[in-house]
């Protein structure tokens, strides 16, 4: 990747000038069926043009409270777009993050003076903080046509979409199908030191390019970032298989300690969201003290919240590199007071 990247042909992205741009652009479009891509700095940024191109202020969004881009983002939504939130609950309560038709519906207010226009539904797949799980494609197409139909534009949130392909051996022009526009995250799965990209259609693509511009999204010779982008596609995406499998070797490893309280089964992809036991917690402390004390033995996760650990498998590891985190933390564990 590095190769590529100091080999990559570049012009002026800016004034649409630059060839690895434009040609990523084109693939990623080509890959999720839409007419158009734009190649942007981050997940977050291509998130706030779907907003940005989709909306006027006053606008109001529908989500999922524990959607990204109402949990993760700043508030961007509100403070650069003007748009204000209302949220669907979820379909099942088994996982979390998962809107159905019917509480999509049941979250839409009437056109009424009082209330702010509804406008855009997004959604998020995999799903990040529901644990890495994929939207069945049975719930995934109800919801964004019932979405469509009752006059709402529908933005997916696919930072890890390339990941919801691969654990259901489906393409992502049919994650796609019936979302207006749709973001992919090239510096998460695909391991690319920068980049998403926006997909939609034309109309749409073109004025969030132009919005692009004006938060200060505009990279000249931004080929260099494009080429790694074309790399990962190339060699990156069918290895996503083996993540998975390592992120439920290690869940099945984790959920055997005393101090956590999770069903490992509940694990889809590359995510591992590992509760803490009571005893752990009463014990040691809460989730950013295990953190801190995880760091300290090299073993890098992240406090989702006060009561469990995030761990993301990537191809940075390997088998044995799993097994040892396993075992680091048993240790740690099996010391602690």
């Amino acid at each position: 990747m590095r190769k590529v990247i100091a080999e990559a042909e570049v012009g002026d992205d800016v004034m649409r000038a630059d060839p690895t741009v434009i040609a990523l652009e084109e693939r990623v479009a080509e890959m999720f069926g839409k007419e158009a891509a734009l190649f942007v700095p981050s997940g977050t940024m291509a998130n706030l043009l779907a907003i940005l191109a989709q909306t006027s202020p006053g606008d109001e969004i529908l989500t999922h409270k524990e959607n990204h881009v109402f949990y993760y983002e700043g508030g961007g939504y509100a403070a650069v777009a003007g748009c204000s939130v209302k949220f669907a609950e979820d379909a099942d309560s088994i996982k979390r993050g998962i809107v159905s038709a019917k509480s999509l519906k049941d979250a839409i207010r009437p056109l009424d003076i009082h209330f702010p226009k509804p406008k855009l539904l997004t959604i998020e797949n995999t799903h990040n903080r529901g644990g890495g799980i994929v939207w069945p494609l049975a719930i995934l197409r109800e919801t964004c046509v019932y979405a469509k139909e009752a006059g709402l534009r529908v933005h997916t949130d696919g930072a890890r979409v390339w990941n919801a392909s691969v654990a259901q051996g489906v393409s992502c022009r049919e994650l796609a199908e019936n979302t207006d526009t749709i973001s992919a995250c090239l510096s998460k799965g695909l391991g690319c030191p920068v980049g998403s990209v926006l997909a939609g259609d034309i109309q749409t693509i073109e004025l969030a390019r132009h919005k692009r511009k004006m938060i200060g999204g505009g990279m000249r010779q931004a080929g260099i970032l494009a080429a790694a982008g074309m790399y990962a596609l190339d060699h990156h995406l069918d290895r996503l298989q083996v993540d998975h499998e390592r992120a439920n070797k290690m869940a099945h490893g984790l959920a055997e300690l005393a101090m956590f309280d999770f069903d490992p089964s509940g694990v889809e992809t590359n995510l591992i969201y590992a509760a803490l036991s009571d005893g752990a917690i009463k014990e040691v402390g809460d989730a950013f003290v295990w953190e801190s004390k995880l760091a300290e033995i090299g073993v890098l996760c992240y406090a989702e919240s006060r009561s469990a650990l995030r761990f993301v498998t990537h191809l940075d590891l390997d088998d044995s590199m799993i097994a040892e985190a396993v075992v680091r933390i048993a240790t740690l564990w099996q010391n602690s007071p």
